[in-house]
C-alpha cells in the first residue's frame, strides 16, 4: 500500500508541477506563458519582414509545443488581439462582440517591431532542449517591461489560479520611471473596452475591483451603452439584458445593435418606462456591471509566488536595468572585436606587412612574417593577435589594400572608438540611460495607447434593494404548504425572490432558506419571518414547552446565526413545544388539568418575567403541574416595568396561529 501511494503522490506531484509551471502560470521574467512564448520564438525565427499564413506560424510553433495545433492557434490570436505583441493581417476576430477569427490558413501575422525592441536578444535569452530534443527553445526572453500587467492573464493550475488584469502600456511605462526614481506611483487596470471602474479594494493588484458599462442615459425613454465592462461582449451583454427583460426585472420596447468600430447597443424602454426607473436595474441584473477578483500569481525562480503590482513594476524595473547593462557589455565587446580586427588590417595594408610574405616558401614562414611585421605595432592593438587574426589578414582581397580602404579603415576606428567612449559613458551613468531608454518608449507609443477605463467612485447596486417586495407569501395550513405559488390559505407578508425567510415548524425544528414558491413545511406551522439581521434581532422568540413528565419549561431567546437550508432544534430533546410568541408583551395564560387537593386551576406567566439566553440554552422550569391548555394574552404589568413592543405592528412577520 506504501508503494501505491508513494507512486501516486509523485506522479500528481510532477503533474501538478508541469501544469502550474508549463501550461498556466506566467513567468515573471518575461510575462509569458510557455504557449505564448514559444509562438513569438517561432516568429522570431521566421521573421524576414513579410506577413505568414497563420497555419505556417502553427506548423512551426509545433516543433517546441506538444499540445496541439489548436491552443497554438487560440493563443496567437489572443496575443495578436492585443495589439503589441504580434501585427496582424486579415480577420482576427473581435474582442469587444465577441465574434471568432478566420481559419489559419486565412490569415496572416508577422512579429512586431515593437516586440523585437523590448523582448529579442539571443545573446541574453537562456535556451533549453524541447520536448523532443531536437530543438533548442527559449527558457524566458529578457523582457524590458512587464509583460504580465500590459497583456493581463488568466489561467487555471492545480491547487491555484492567476487572473492578472491588462494595464495601459503608458502607465506602466510611467510607473517604470517613478519605480526607478524611488517615486511613488500608482497603477490600474485599463480594459480594451472602456467603461468605468472603481478601484478603491484593488489592494495593489490582490483584490478586486467593480466595473460598469458607459451609459448615456440623456433621452428619457432611450438608454446607449457605448462602453461595455471588461470580460464582457456585446453578444453576451445583449443576452443578459434579454432575459431580465423576460423576467420582468425591467421593461424595454427592442434592442437594436448598432456596434461597429464603437460600441452601440440602443435600448427603447416601454410605455411608462423612463431611464431613471431602469438603470439601477441594469446594473443589477445584466452584464452592465460586473466584479472581478484579481491573482496576481506568477513564476518566480521557479516557483509559483503571488505578488502586488508594485513588485512586479520593482521587479521589472531592476531587469531592465540590469538587461541594459548587459546590452552596452555586449555591444563593447563586439566593438573591441572589430576595432582588433580593423587595426591589424590597417597595419597590415598601410605599413604593407604583405610585401613580407612574397618569397616565403612555407606556411608557417608566411604566418611568422606576419607575426613579426605587426610586433613592433603591439602598441596600437587592442589585444594579442591569435592564428585566427593572421588567417583572417591573409584572406584580404587585393582590392582592398588601396589608399581608400586604408581611409575607410582609419574612418571606422575612429567611430568605434567613439561609442566606446559613449558606452563607457552610459555604463557609469546607467540609471540616466535607463530612464533616456523607458522614455523614449513612452514617446513611442503614448498616441496610440490613451487610458480607455475611467477611474470612479460608486458602490455595486444590491440586488435586494433594486427588486421590490411585491411578492405575496402564503402559507396554507390545510396542506402545509408555504410559498408565492400557495394558491388560498393566509397571506402572511411581501417578499422578494431574493429574500430568505425563517420558519419555526410545529415540532420545534426550525430553518432558514429563500423564498420557495411551493415549500411543504407540515400543518400548523408556529412562526415565520424575513431573515434579515434587523428583523432577526429585533424578534424575541418565547416558547413553552413540555417534558415526558409533563413538566412545563419557558425559553426566550434569538435566532441569529445559521447555515441556510440547514435544520436546526429550537428545544431540548425529547420534548414538545406546547406554544410560541416573538410579542415582548404577552404572557402564557396556563389552565391545569384539576387533581385532588390542587387548589389553582389558572396561572400566566408574563414572557417579560424571564431572561433571554442562547439559542443552544435549556429552558426555565414554570411548573410541575400538568396543563390542559395554554393561551397568548397580553401582561397586565405596570407602564414602567413593560417590554416596548417591536414585533406587533411588523409587516414582515407571522406569529402565533398560523
Amino acid at each position: 500500500m506504501s508503494f501505491v501511494h508513494t507512486l501516486f503522490r509523485n506522479n500528481f506531484l510532477e503533474y501538478a508541477s508541469y501544469v502550474i509551471k508549463e501550461r498556466a502560470i506566467p513567468d515573471i521574467e518575461d510575462g509569458l506563458k510557455p504557449v505564448q512564448r514559444r509562438i513569438l520564438h517561432s516568429l522570431f525565427e521566421m521573421d524576414d519582414g513579410k506577413f505568414h499564413k497563420v497555419a505556417n506560424v502553427v506548423g512551426h510553433c509545433m516543433k517546441y509545443h506538444p499540445h496541439g495545433d489548436m491552443s497554438i492557434y487560440e493563443a496567437l490570436v489572443n496575443l495578436a488581439n492585443g495589439d503589441l505583441l504580434i501585427d496582424k493581417q486579415g480577420n482576427f476576430g473581435n474582442r469587444l462582440t465577441g465574434d471568432e477569427a478566420s481559419a489559419a490558413r486565412y490569415i496572416e501575422c508577422r512579429i512586431s517591431p515593437f516586440a523585437k525592441q523590448v523582448l529579442y536578444n539571443p545573446e541574453l535569452t537562456k535556451y533549453a532542449d524541447s520536448y523532443d530534443g531536437r530543438n533548442r527553445e527559449p527558457v524566458a526572453f529578457p523582457a524590458k517591461i512587464p509583460i504580465v500587467l500590459v497583456h493581463g492573464a488568466e489561467g487555471i493550475a492545480v491547487g491555484m489560479a492567476t487572473r492578472v488584469l491588462p494595464h495601459n502600456l503608458r502607465e506602466v511605462l510611467e510607473a517604470m520611471r517613478s519605480s526607478l526614481k524611488g517615486e511613488p506611483f500608482s497603477l490600474f487596470p485599463d480594459f480594451i473596452g472602456g467603461g468605468v471602474m472603481d478601484i478603491s479594494e484593488y489592494a495593489d493588484g490582490m483584490g478586486k475591483v467593480l466595473v460598469r458599462a458607459k451609459l448615456n442615459t440623456k433621452d428619457p425613454k432611450r438608454i446607449i451603452i457605448e462602453e461595455i465592462p471588461f470580460g464582457v461582449t456585446t453578444e453576451k451583454l445583449i443576452a443578459s439584458i434579454e432575459a431580465a427583460a423576460k423576467k420582468g426585472k425591467f421593461k424595454l420596447s427592442t434592442i437594436n445593435d448598432f456596434t461597429a468600430e464603437r460600441i452601440q447597443i440602443e435600448l427603447h424602454l416601454a410605455r411608462n418606462t423612463y431611464t431613471q426607473d431602469v438603470v439601477d436595474a441594469l446594473y443589477a441584473f445584466t452584464d452592465c456591471e460586473q466584479s472581478i477578483s484579481v491573482n496576481l500569481l506568477v513564476i518566480r525562480e521557479n516557483m509559483p509566488v503571488q505578488m502586488t503590482v508594485s513588485e512586479v513594476i520593482a521587479y521589472q524595473t531592476r531587469q531592465l536595468v540590469h538587461i541594459l547593462k548587459q546590452e552596452l557589455h555586449n555591444e563593447a565587446g563586439h566593438l573591441k572585436d572589430r576595432l582588433h580586427a580593423r587595426t591589424l588590417e590597417r597595419i597590415f595594408v598601410e605599413e604593407r606587412i604583405y610585401k613580407q610574405i612574397e618569397m616565403m616558401k612555407t606556411q608557417e614562414s608566411v604566418v611568422q612574417a606576419v607575426f613579426d611585421g605587426l610586433a613592433p605595432f603591439a602598441s596600437e592593438i587592442v589585444r594579442e593577435v591569435t592564428g585566427d587574426d593572421v588567417e583572417r589578414l591573409l584572406k584580404i582581397p587585393i582590392r582592398r589594400i588601396s589608399l581608400y580602404d586604408i581611409n575607410r579603415y582609419r574612418q571606422e576606428i575612429k567611430e568605434i572608438n567613439a561609442r566606446l567612449k559613449e558606452i563607457a559613458f552610459h555604463l557609469s551613468h546607467l540609471k540616466e540611460y535607463t530612464l533616456d531608454f523607458i522614455e523614449s518608449l513612452i514617446t513611442a507609443v503614448k498616441k496610440h495607447h490613451p487610458r480607455r477605463t475611467r477611474i470612479v467612485s460608486f458602490e455595486k447596486v444590491d440586488v435586494r434593494e433594486v427588486t421590490g417586495r411585491d411578492l405575496e407569501l402564503c402559507y396554507d395550513g390545510n396542506t402545509g404548504y408555504l410559498g408565492t405559488a400557495v394558491k388560498g390559505g393566509k397571506a402572511l407578508f411581501k417578499v422578494s425572490p431574493y429574500d430568505r425567510i425563517l420558519v419555526i415548524r410545529k415540532d420545534g425544528t426550525y430553518f432558514v432558506t429563500t423564498v420557495p414558491e411551493k415549500y411543504f413545511t407540515g400543518k400548523g406551522m408556529h412562526f415565520c419571518c424575513l431573515a434579515d439581521k434587523e428583523v432577526l434581532d429585533r424578534h424575541v422568540i418565547s416558547a413553552v414547552y413540555q417534558d415526558k413528565k409533563k413538566r412545563l419549561y419557558m425559553k426566550r431567546t434569538k435566532i441569529t446565526t445559521f447555515i441556510t437550508n440547514r435544520q436546526y432544534e429550537l428545544l431540548p430533546k425529547q420534548t414538545r413545544l406546547l406554544k410560541l410568541t416573538t410579542r415582548r408583551t404577552a404572557a402564557f395564560h396556563v389552565t391545569y388539568k384539576p387533581k385532588p387537593r390542587l387548589k389553582v386551576l389558572e396561572e400566566s406567566f408574563p414572557v417579560a418575567d424571564y431572561l433571554v439566553k442562547g439559542i443552544k440554552a435549556s429552558g426555565v422550569k414554570l411548573t410541575d403541574k400538568e396543563a390542559k391548555s395554554i393561551r397568548i394574552i397580553t401582561a397586565k404589568r405596570t407602564p414602567d416595568a413593560a417590554e416596548p413592543d417591536d414585533s406587533e405592528e411588523s409587516d414582515d412577520t407571522v406569529d402565533e396561529d398560523v
